[in-house]
């Protein structure tokens, strides 16, 4: 039987991808043909700029009050009010850990995992290594180390993070992307036809999952809107 592809394109330091891949893992758990499901993940890049580590004398809650020009109580609220969502989906994210910078190597990183079928156990130890353990995403040896946690060889990990491995397939991840007007992450497609954009209620995908799966209609042409990450914030 062919399996059910779902893509999904989504960035390490998107917070709301994190609580996203734990409503469409609530979703999976009631779909009855879950075994039949492949979920896969892609590169997107928030800022593709962005150096390999910010300057770490600037606060998380500092550098979101600069860029939304608000105070800094006013982005507490903000990061408080994130983390409260993600707390009701069983996640702890430590705003005050966490360390930002490029998240492409990391994004080289799961496309490592996925040609040894660790894509998705890959994507999530490096969401909670982000957003709960205040790792490094740019840097090669803890990017090694978490590797070997879900069952990688680390020492593979290290010379493929060395030169340039992966580093194709993230840029195609991202281009193609740009062909289908992604603009905010998290981002599904089901079946290659429906498109579901943001951290959407576990009902919302479990209904696309299904709608997918019975191939009765063609894909809306605008996706449901739920809450995203952008170039230009949360």
């Amino acid at each position: 039987m062919t399996k059910l592809r779902v893509d999904v394109w989504s960035d390490i330091a998107c917070p709301w991808c994190y609580v996203g891949k734990r409503r469409l893992e609530a979703a999976l758990e009631r779909f009855p043909n879950r075994d039949e499901v492949d979920v896969v993940w892609h590169a997107f890049e928030l800022d593709p700029g962005a150096p390999r580590e910010r300057d770490t004398s600037v606060s998380y809650v500092e550098r979101l009050a600069r860029k939304y020009g608000r105070s800094t109580a006013q982005a507490q609220q903000m990061i408080d009010r994130t983390a409260e969502s993600a707390r009701a989906d069983g996640l702890d994210f430590r705003f005050d850990r966490i360390r930002s910078g490029s998240t492409f190597d990391a994004h080289r990183l799961v496309q490592f995992a996925l040609e040894r079928g660790k894509q998705g156990e890959m994507e999530e130890r490096l969401f909670a290594a982000y957003f709960t353990e205040g790792e490094l995403m740019s840097d090669a040896g803890t990017l090694s180390r978490l590797a070997a946690d879900v069952g990688l060889s680390a020492e593979e990990a290290a010379t493929a993070l060395a030169g340039e491995a992966h580093a194709r397939e993230v840029r195609e991840d991202e281009a193609m992307a740009s062909e289908l007007g992604i603009s905010g992450v998290p981002f599904y497609v089901f079946g290659g036809k429906y498109a579901v954009s943001g951290a959407q209620p576990p009902e919302l995908f479990f209904q696309a999952l299904t709608r997918a799966w019975e191939e009765t209609t063609k894909v809306d042409t605008a996706p449901a809107e739920g809450a995203v990450c952008g170039p230009d914030g949360c």
